[in-house]
């Protein structure tokens, strides 16, 4: 009776599977090794970090996915997204901190395999010492507000 109540379980299970999988398979799939990363400036950011889009449109109200590009000693001042901001360090440490103005000595270090998790309008900022990378995903549309407008590099 066991044996049949399992059976009977996995065959519901693959049925109930198969149209998903072969839902998977009739779209577009997408791959990417580090090496197919194209970098480019980011005007939003201070002078220095790259970005590769990996996913996007950022601009739409679609899934995105980036990867940033720190150099050492670069610092992002105090600033807030429209959408939840989830990033992931995938090399370097990513020193993080929250609130309306940058204090080093109040940030925690993330190394890599760490990740934060920022709700919309979450004021924070960060710093590297060492070139850090981190991949940055959420659903747009995406902007940047710096909590003070003068640190914003598209002004200036």
């Amino acid at each position: 009776m066991i044996q049949l109540v399992t059976v009977t379980m996995m065959l519901i299970a693959l049925v109930t599977l198969a149209p998903t999988a072969g839902f998977a398979q009739g779209h577009d799939h997408t791959m990417v090794t580090p090496e197919d990363l194209k970098w480019s400036d980011v005007p939003s950011l201070p002078p220095g970090a790259k970005v590769a889009v990996i996913e996007g449109p950022m601009n739409e109200a679609k899934p995105f996915m980036i990867r940033l590009r720190l150099p050492a000693n670069y610092k992002i001042p105090a600033h807030f997204h429209s959408g939840i901001e989830h990033v992931t360090v995938m090399s370097g440490t990513f020193n993080l901190g929250m609130g309306e103005k940058a204090d080093h000595h109040a940030t925690r270090a993330l190394g890599a395999g760490s990740v934060a998790i920022m709700q919309v309008g979450m004021r924070h900022f960060a710093w590297t010492k060492d070139e850090t990378v981190v991949q940055v995903h959420g659903v747009g549309p995406w902007t940047v507000t710096y909590v003070n407008p003068e640190d914003d590099p598209r002004k200036k």
